[in-house]
């Protein structure tokens, strides 16, 4: 279904192309890695429409775009919770990125061309906030990234997929970061590169997916 996939993705192709352009306007364009690498905390709220339109398909039916609709009016309260959290981070993600550039690269006009350039304090900037990002990523990969399909397939409650999520990545520790670092490495260069985002986005949703019932197999229930 790469139309639909794709349709669904460039949604936020286009919306991360006026926020760049926007930026570079501004002449704060360095920032715009901020907010590449702020997708991460905010992608696992657009995940029910993906997993609306790969349960579709997988029960053997042709998926169409109200696919992508009914799978957030399919997602129970604890998940619109876990999002809500997502977003809050994502805004405090942001908020901290903004005090750092404003304290490393000051009100200086500076394009993205800057960086290329070899740009010493927006070098620094990209290197601190990178930091300061993972740890915000791992906490909320860490509590999201199973506990979203528990809640969205209604196998848990908030805090039942919480804890379920904690203990796979914990309990599978290796695998699931070798994973989480090719999703994060993946979707920040795809949001650098945004037409790239159109395959990946989709392409790692539908493959976290798969993850998720190789940890928690339709037949089983949560641990």
């Amino acid at each position: 279904m790469p139309a639909l996939s794709s349709g669904y993705a460039a949604v936020f192709v286009v919306l991360g192309a006026i926020l760049f352009w926007a930026l570079e306007s501004m002449s704060i364009a360095p920032i715009s890695l901020s907010f590449a690498g702020g997708f991460m905390l905010i992608g696992p709220a657009l995940l029910a429409g993906f997993f609306a339109l790969s349960d579709s398909l997988r029960a053997g039916r042709r998926p169409v775009a109200a696919d992508i609709g009914r799978g957030f009016a399919r997602m129970p309260r604890g998940g619109w919770v876990v999002s809500f959290v997502c977003a809050l981070l994502f805004l405090i993600w942001i908020t901290d990125a903004g005090t750092l550039y404003g304290f490393m690269v000051g009100r200086e006009p500076a394009q993205l061309a800057h960086l290329l350039q070899g740009d010493a304090a927006i070098h620094r900037f990209v290197f601190f906030s990178s930091i300061m990002g993972a740890v915000l990523a791992f906490i909320l990969f860490t509590v999201s990234a199973f506990s979203i399909p528990l809640i969205y397939d209604h196998r848990a409650n908030l805090v039942s997929g919480v804890v379920a999520s904690v203990r796979a990545v914990f309990g599978r520790f290796g695998v699931v970061m070798a994973w989480a670092c090719l999703l994060a490495a993946v979707i920040i260069v795809s949001a650098v590169l945004l037409p790239l985002l159109l395959v990946t986005l989709p392409v790692m949703a539908y493959a976290s997916r798969e993850l998720y019932f190789r940890v928690y197999p339709v037949d089983g229930a949560p641990d």
